[in-house]
């Protein structure tokens, strides 16, 4: 049995929705990462298998490789490619799912689009503060694992367990997997093996698809590694923190594509006594900034505070508009002044993640 925990007038107003549309868009962040991709993905089988008439994934740029295998990745419409299409599709859909984000600009240049159309909007998350006024149906519940874990637990309040297929299984599994560094964070509740159990018995493999999604990378991207951690990473003992760089001639060198630097952020943390990760990359625009961290320390506060961001409290991203070397002294200012060996948990703050 899981906990309830969904409000069931929430649940009943997304059925209706449900019950009265023909044709959906569901939209993702920008860089999807397993949990958007898996969420939207597990939500359109879901759809499709009702019979409704037309249902499409659109995300604003494109996903790793590692997780094209997907079922149904084939079909989801990446905006920066096909604009023309996403835009029609968003004008015309009858309800929008906005899953796996809080706010329009995480949507990127789809915000505007999605802000402006007439159809029913619902958001499915687990970021905290959502946007007030973006969607008119609001299904946010930060204290979950992912938004995965949420979208399971929506089927089955609305009675449609029976309705979920192996290939809706396969992709809410990959997303609770990812977003959770194979359950090895925010994973410490039993509702979320139980969730497992139930998915398995839906027919998936879970340990196929812990290969299909951590073990397929390419040569350069473990050459990319290699350097990365031996060049790269700068470790600031008394502060219990490391640092990771990449500058955009370095990712060229080592024939970069996307999610090629998956994973990195979490590796100083296997370092004894680092219990604070950053991770900056730099982009044509910007630098992106990913943030991760063990313990009690709220690496979201600090996405917040010094990167534009934010994200569960051991797990955050952020962006920095500037050059690598002053994220570098932002970050650098940042731990001075938000030093996680000195940092004790207020209850606010034990309350807000």
């Amino acid at each position: 049995m899981l906990t309830k925990i969904l409000d069931e007038n929430a649940v009943h107003r997304f059925s209706r929705y449900l019950e009265k549309g023909e044709k959906f868009v569901l939209t993702a962040h920008l860089s999807p990462d397993g949990d958007a991709i898996g969420s939207a993905l597990g939500m359109a089988h879901y759809l499709s298998e009702q019979g409704k008439e037309r249902v499409h994934v659109i995300v604003p740029n494109d996903f790793p490789a590692f997780l094209k295998w997907m079922p149904g990745a084939e079909d989801v419409l990446i905006y920066n490619k096909y604009p023309d299409y996403a835009e029609q599709l968003i004008r015309e859909a009858d309800v929008i799912i906005n899953l796996d984000f809080n706010e329009p600009k995480r949507i990127g240049d789809l915000a505007p689009l999605v802000e402006a159309a007439s159809g029913r909007k619902v958001m499915i998350d687990h970021h905290l503060y959502p946007a007030p006024d973006f969607c008119r149906l609001v299904i946010s519940h930060p204290e979950l694992s992912s938004t995965c874990e949420l979208v399971f637990r929506l089927l089955c309040a609305m009675k449609a367990y029976d309705d979920i297929s192996r290939n809706a299984a396969e992709c809410l599994y990959t997303g609770m997997m990812t977003d959770t560094g194979a359950f090895s964070y925010n994973s410490n509740r039993a509702d979320i093996y139980v969730i497992i159990g139930e998915l398995i018995k839906k027919g998936i493999d879970k340990d196929a698809i812990y290969r299909q999604v951590y073990q397929v990378y390419s040569e350069s991207r473990m050459r990319l590694m290699g350097y990365t951690m031996n060049e790269k990473m700068k470790v600031y003992p008394a502060q219990q923190a490391a640092l990771i760089t990449l500058t955009s001639d370095e990712l060229r060198r080592y024939h970069y594509k996307t999610g090629d630097t998956e994973g990195f952020v979490n590796m100083p943390l296997d370092i004894d006594g680092i219990v604070f990760s950053v991770f900056i990359r730099e982009d044509p625009d910007y630098a992106k900034v990913s943030l991760r961290s063990v313990g009690s320390f709220p690496c979201n506060r600090f996405a917040m505070r010094y990167f534009n961001g934010g994200g569960h409290k051991n797990a955050s991203g952020g962006e920095f508009y500037g050059t690598l070397e002053e994220a570098i002294r932002t970050f650098e200012q940042g731990l001075a002044e938000f030093n996680p060996t000195h940092f004790t948990e207020t209850a606010e703050e034990t309350q807000a993640v």
